[in-house]
């Protein structure tokens, strides 16, 4: 039997090393010129391991899962969904918290197919609805999630980013996730 050459799967403890190593790489990029150059320091991919091996070995209950893109057997993206903590969020909204690409594997589908999952698991759950937020820097990362269907809703939020109250700015994108009547 062949295996696929590209796939999403649920990740596992085992996988934290490598989604920490993306993480790291995706951050320190899609970060620089944005955090001060101590929080940038600080995005390593051993942190991120650690992080991701807690969360996996110890998952919150609900939805929340961690997706993980392969290229062969590499781990070379991953998504994390849950429940929206949005205040202003339904129940039956979802999220998408993180989604990265490693540089060197972007532009082969992978993003498209995290998405895909992450979609599916959410609605399988009950999601009527997804949100994600984006930094507005960020406009490839916007441009690919508008053209997954994710819409900007109005809504954005300043997040701290540094110890000394640095904040960079967010965009929420959203889509239905159900079918509207006709």
């Amino acid at each position: 039997m062949v295996a696929a050459d590209a796939s999403v799967r649920t990740a596992g403890p085992d996988d934290a090393p490598a989604v920490g190593r993306v993480q790291a790489l995706v951050w320190q990029q899609a970060y620089d010129g944005v955090v001060p150059p101590q929080v940038h320091a600080s995005f390593d991919p051993r942190a991120f391991e650690t992080a991701w091996q807690d969360s996996l070995r110890t998952p919150p209950s609900g939805v929340y899962r961690l997706l993980v893109a392969c290229a062969g057997d590499e781990v070379v993206g991953f998504a994390s969904i849950g429940p929206s903590q949005d205040p202003d969020a339904g129940q039956t909204t979802g999220e998408i918290s993180a989604l990265g690409i490693h540089p060197g594997h972007r532009r082969q589908g992978h993003g498209s197919r995290l998405i895909n999952a992450a979609v599916d698991l959410l609605r399988e759950a009950g999601a009527e609805h997804v949100a994600t937020w984006c930094l507005v820097e960020h406009e490839d990362l916007r441009e690919f999630l508008t053209g997954a269907g994710l819409v900007p809703d109005g809504a954005y939020r300043d997040r701290v980013v540094s110890p000394d109250g640095h904040t960079a700015r967010e965009v929420r994108l959203v889509a239905a996730l159900t079918d509207s009547p006709s």
